[in-house]
């Protein structure tokens, strides 16, 4: 039995991410940043989604367009926006982009429901869990949840950064088994396939299965020409690292391709597939490690790096050389060895003006310092992740 084969038997929830490039009109000579929302494919893919149901799959979907649908609402032609303009064609492309939805999974028989998120709501642990549950709620009375960013109102400081990206998010958020993104190229290729090869040289190949997201692989994924598009294959690269790390596999695969889905489950060989093999780590830990935005950094000494990472310890003050960044008690921390190497996060036991009072003190020192405020851990294992 193939890798795809074996994924599948133990598919129940599915996240699918549709791009703004698979959603958009193709086909009326105009330019990219004219192209508006194709009903034609909207309703294409709920044709889809609904033999997926049918099927006995839950489906979540994550879905791009609403800045490229009020940016033909609002006739904004050229390349360059402000925020507040992005704003403005995310308000009125959203209430657009799930009118159409609404009306294509009607025919279908089928309920949808909007739901708008930010970081803001997935970095905050109660809020997370809430939206989590709201998910599930609607799941079991058999709708079909719709997500996107809360593009209206956030700005870049708190956007989750792409859709790939909150693709991804949800997929670990719903436990789902599997995340499939729909863009508008094959899958990620062993180099640019827009670039005509040399004499001799190989054409570009497609790369069928990743199992594990390297510096080579984030090179190779290069960035997205796609005017439309926010990421590009290095943001869907991102996002399968995300999951892989969750235990999902993911897929990219060219949503274009109209019998694409048909072939993801009949198991075939399409698009590239992400698939690491491994054990999710605990929902808490995941939570720490890719949904929150890191507040600051601390740099460690080679005896606290062993430590957290060969023999498991929590981060104590004497072992912190250096704080970077504003934070407060319970923030995300990024931390870093001696050569600036990433090899965790977590979240801190101190706000930025206690700790570095306190760095590279022994514990003794430290409480001392304190007092009544002391912490022994300034991060302690349970709520470190190391990478």
């Amino acid at each position: 039995m193939t890798v795809r084969k074996e994924i599948l038997k133990d598919i129940k929830r599915v996240v699918i991410k549709i791009g703004s490039s698979v959603i958009s009109n193709r086909d009326k000579g105009r330019s990219q940043l004219e192209c508006g929302l194709s009903k034609d494919w909207i309703r294409h893919y709920a044709r889809k989604i609904k033999v997926i149901r049918d099927k006995g799959y839950e489906v979540v979907l994550v879905s791009s367009g609403a800045i490229m649908a009020g940016r033909e609402r609002l006739e904004f032609g050229r390349a360059n926006l402000t925020v507040p303009e992005k704003q403005a064609c995310a308000s009125i492309g959203q209430s657009f982009l799930m009118h159409t939805y609404e009306k294509a999974f009607e025919k279908k028989n089928l309920m949808v429901a909007q739901i708008l998120l930010s970081h803001d709501d997935l970095g905050n642990r109660k809020r997370y869990l809430n939206a989590k549950h709201t998910i599930e709620a609607l799941l079991e009375k058999g709708v079909v949840p719709i997500i996107n960013e809360n593009d209206s109102v956030t700005v870049e400081e708190i956007k989750i950064g792409d859709n790939d990206s909150l693709s991804a998010t949800v997929a670990c958020l719903v436990d789902a088994q599997l995340l499939i993104i729909l863009s508008d190229v094959n899958g990620l290729y062993d180099r640019d396939p827009s670039l005509k090869s040399k004499s001799g040289v190989e054409k570009a190949q497609l790369v069928s299965l990743v199992s594990k997201v390297n510096e080579d692989i984030e090179r190779i994924a290069g960035k997205s020409n796609n005017r439309l598009t926010v990421g590009g294959m290095v943001t869907k690269i991102l996002a399968a690292k995300k999951t892989m790390s969750f235990g999902i596999p993911t897929l990219v695969v060219n949503g274009l391709d109209e019998k694409v889905i048909e072939s993801i489950f009949a198991g075939k060989e399409v698009g590239t597939l992400f698939w690491a093999g491994k054990d999710k780590i605990r929902d808490r830990k995941h939570w720490i490690a890719h949904t929150l935005k890191s507040a600051g950094t601390l740099t460690v000494d080679e005896g606290a790096r062993k430590a957290l990472i060969e023999r498991g310890k929590s981060l104590l003050p004497v072992g912190v050389i250096k704080v970077k960044g504003n934070f407060e008690f319970g923030n995300a921390l990024t931390l870093l060895d001696e050569s600036g190497k990433e090899i965790g996060r977590g979240l801190v036991n101190y706000n930025s003006r206690d700790l570095g009072r306190i760095k590279g003190l022994k514990t003794s020192a430290a409480r001392k310092m304190m007092e009544d405020s002391f912490y022994e851990e300034v991060i302690h294992r349970d709520d470190l992740v190391i990478f």
